[in-house]
Order: structure tokens, then sequence, then C-alpha cells
């Protein structure tokens, strides 16, 4: 369920239900001027919201013409010939199209300018995504065409959902142009209606949801009329309109499914950025080094670490082999100078930036520059161990922002508290300090040496 599906789906799951309730008074609609009109209005709609964007005037006046042209029609309902519903199904279909043409991810359909599979699967994501609009379209006009009292219903639901975003629209341009204020409660009503293009898949598998469930009674009466009849012709034919009934409800259903299964896709799994690995928690030795086992780290995966500097920061690295027939470690922070300290995941045999999603060629890991990650200095390795000198981690605190709950001691009276908690701290020595009152912490500032002799000797 790629963003292709997800996004075209909420684009256009209230046009399809609309479209269904535009043909179900009548006769139904010819395919081929339906498909044609229907083509056409896509095309040039898609067009429209990709290339005219046009100044606030204009949007204001283009958000005001679709407010206008949904009461047009609501109130065409009772007068429009059956040959101007095709002109009311390009209208909808050029509306949600225009505003599908804004979305400026619908660039990302391919990252490069040949046929490759991210093409494809993007494509096929498109045409499964209006298939189901047009079963959906097919779907709700059958089953309102049989549930007469749900026409009215059905339509007011899915303009008042087409109404919210417009109505964001158009407050949000108004009080660009300074006609209405600036107020904070307009603002998170404009914010609210339309940045939650979700909604209109909870509300649209919601109201399929809703139509198969309606449709359920009238289920019932099929399968009482095929227990009742006696002759063998009419129970054939009952049983066929049950099958038939049977099928209406458990397709709608099917479609809401595919619909919300989509969306809880989207919101779970695909659109969450990469997740990093757990880090192992490394700790000094007595001689101020971080020891590793070479045979822990030589295996070509990206080995995550991470070590708590005495403030609480922590220090993010990963050791990887960068060749898969010798022993070539890169030892870099899990953090870049551009990216910043989001990270790195291995995906695969590629190691992936998660900031800005650029793939680090492995070789080059541990050399500076680009979106690679920050070198660590002065580590040394031979084929037992792999050791990263203290000052070579501390060295790395400035590019990452994670500060840990760590428990700590004021030098001058003892007193235990924590990192977080503390109001004084002091850097001495390389090391930071921390206290419990201001006289302590003037105290140590003032004769370091005095509460901290063991430190001062190194010094």
């Amino acid at each position: 369920m790629s963003y292709f599906f997800t996004t075209t789906l909420q684009s256009f799951i209230c046009i399809a239900l609309l479209a269904g309730v535009l043909w179900s008074r009548n006769q139904p609609p010819a395919l081929r001027p339906l498909v044609w009109t229907t083509l056409a209005a896509l095309v040039a709609g898609l067009l429209c919201g990709m290339w005219f964007r046009g100044s606030q005037p204009l949007q204001l006046l283009t958000v005001s013409t679709e407010v206008l042209v949904s009461l047009l029609f609501l109130l065409s309902f009772w007068w429009v010939p059956h040959s101007v519903r095709y002109l009311w199904q390009g209208i909808l279909v050029f509306g949600a199209a225009r505003h599908w043409g804004l979305d400026p991810n619908l660039g990302g359909l391919t990252s490069t300018h040949v046929l490759n599979t991210d093409l494809l699967l993007n494509l096929t994501a498109l045409a499964l995504a209006f298939a189901l609009l047009g079963l959906i379209a097919a779907l709700a006009g059958l089953l309102v065409a049989r549930l007469r009292w749900l026409y009215w219903p059905l339509t007011l639901v899915v303009l008042f959902m087409l109404w919210l975003p417009l109505s964001g629209n158009l407050l949000l341009l108004l009080m660009k142009l300074q006609v209405v204020p600036l107020l904070k409660s307009l603002l998170s009503f404009v914010a609210h209606v339309t940045n939650n293009a979700a909604m209109f898949n909870w509300v649209g598998a919601g109201l399929l949801l809703l139509l198969s469930v309606c449709w359920l009674p009238t289920l019932r009466r099929h399968v009482r009329a095929t227990r009742a009849a006696r002759d063998p012709i009419a129970r054939r034919l009952a049983r066929a309109d049950r099958r038939d009934a049977l099928r209406l409800a458990l397709t709608t259903a099917a479609c809401a499914v595919i619909v919300i299964a989509g969306q809880l896709w989207w919101n779970l799994v695909a659109s969450q950025p990469p997740r990093l690995s757990e880090a192992q928690t490394v700790t000094l030795a007595d001689d101020g080094l971080v020891h590793l086992p070479i045979e822990q780290v030589r295996d070509g995966k990206l080995h995550r670490f991470v070590w708590v500097a005495d403030d609480g920061k922590a220090v993010r690295f990963f050791v990887i082999n960068r060749y898969p027939d010798k022993l070539r470690l890169g030892v870099v922070f899990d953090a870049c100078l551009l990216c910043g300290d989001q990270g790195y995941v291995m995906e695969g045999n590629q190691v992936i930036c998660v900031a800005c999603g650029v793939h680090i060629f492995i070789p080059s890991i541990g050399k500076p520059g680009g979106c690679n990650p920050v070198p660590i200095e002065n580590w040394r390795n031979d084929a037992r161990e792999l050791v990263i000198p203290r000052d070579a981690l501390a060295a790395g605190a400035n590019y990452f922002s994670t500060v840990l709950t760590i428990n700590v001691v004021d030098p001058v009276d003892g007193t235990r508290l924590t990192n977080t908690a503390a109001d004084y701290k002091y850097v001495w020595a390389g090391k930071t300090w921390y206290f419990a009152s201001d006289a302590n912490y003037t105290r140590f500032r003032d004769a370091p040496e005095q509460f901290a002799p063991g430190v001062a000797k190194e010094e």
C-alpha cells in the first residue's frame, strides 16, 4: 500500500461516492462516454493542478467557485437530464484531479528518467487505486438505487466532507489577504480541516460499511424468499437473487476493508521513517579506552553503539567492515554534518541516511564530506580488537542532542542527584561536575583541586 495508492484514494473516494449517487436515480450511464469523460477530466484537472497555481486572489476565486459548483451540484438533482450527468461527472473528476495535482510528491513517481522498478510499482499502485475507485462508484450506485432512502443522507455527508477542506482553504486565503483577522481559533480550524487527508479514507470506508449494513435486511428477505420457494424454477431464481445480494454486500464490505487496510498500512508502517537498530552501550575500560572484539564487527553489517558521556550526552557511533574479502573498518559517528543526528540504517547491503534517504557508498564510510557519517579520529585495530580513545568519542558530543538521565554526585558535599535535575554544573579538567546548590558550585569553581585531587593530579 504505497503513498500513491493511499493518497489517490484520499483525493477521489468522495468523488467516487458522489458519482455513484449521481447515476443511481435514473438509467445507468453508457460505458464509452463515461470513460472518456472521466479520463479527459482527470488529465485536464491534473495538469491544471500541477501547472496553474495563480495569485492569492485567483486562488480565492477558484475555491469560491468550487464551493458554488458543489452547491449547484446538490440543487441539480431535481432537474438535470440524463445527458447532462456526464458533464457533472467530468466536473467532479476535474475538481478532485486539480487538488490531487497540487500534491508536490506526485513528482516522486520515479527518481530517474528511465523505466525502473519504482516507477512500475508506483504506476501499478495508481492503477489499482483507480480500479478500486471505479468499483466503489459502481457499488454505491447499485446500492443507492435499491435503497432510495439513503440518497440524500449519503449525498449530504459526502458533500460536507468536501466542504470542510474547502472552507479551510477559503478562510486561509481570506486571512492571507487580510480580509479576515488572523485569529488563533481560525488558524486551528484551518489546520485541522486542511491537514487531515486521511479523514476522507476513514469516512469513505465507514460509508461503504454503512451501505453494506443497510443492505442486510434486503439480503435477509432474499434468504427467506429462497426458503419459501417451492417451485424449482422459482427456487433457482430466488437463489440467484440471494447470491447477487450477498455478493453486493460482501464486495462493498471488502472495498471498505481494503481502504481501511491501505490507510492503516500507510499510517503505521509505510509513512514511518526507518528505525535505528538498538545501540549497544559501551563503557570505558580502566585505561580510558573502549575495546570491541573484531569478531563482533567484521561481518559487513552495521553495528551501532552508544557511549554516555559524563554529562549524560548519548554519543552514538557505528562500526562496519567496508569490504567483504578483507578487514577494513569504518568507525564513524551515527550523524553527519548536513543532516544531524537522525542516523543511518542498513537495508540489505545499502547504508542509508535516515534524514535525506541518500544511499551511502560503503567503501567511502570513514571519509569526511557530503552525507557521509562524521569520522571518528585516532582509533586503531589489530586482528583481535578495535580500540577507541575517550577523547575521540567526546569530540562527537556536539553532534548529538539526546541527553540521558544519569546519577551524579556533588563533589563538594557528596549529595546524590541526577544530571537533568541539577541546577548548577561546571566543566573542569575535561569533565562535567554537578552541584546541589549555588554555594557548592562557587566553592568548587574557586578551588577545584581541593574537591577533585585525583583529577587535578592527572592534569
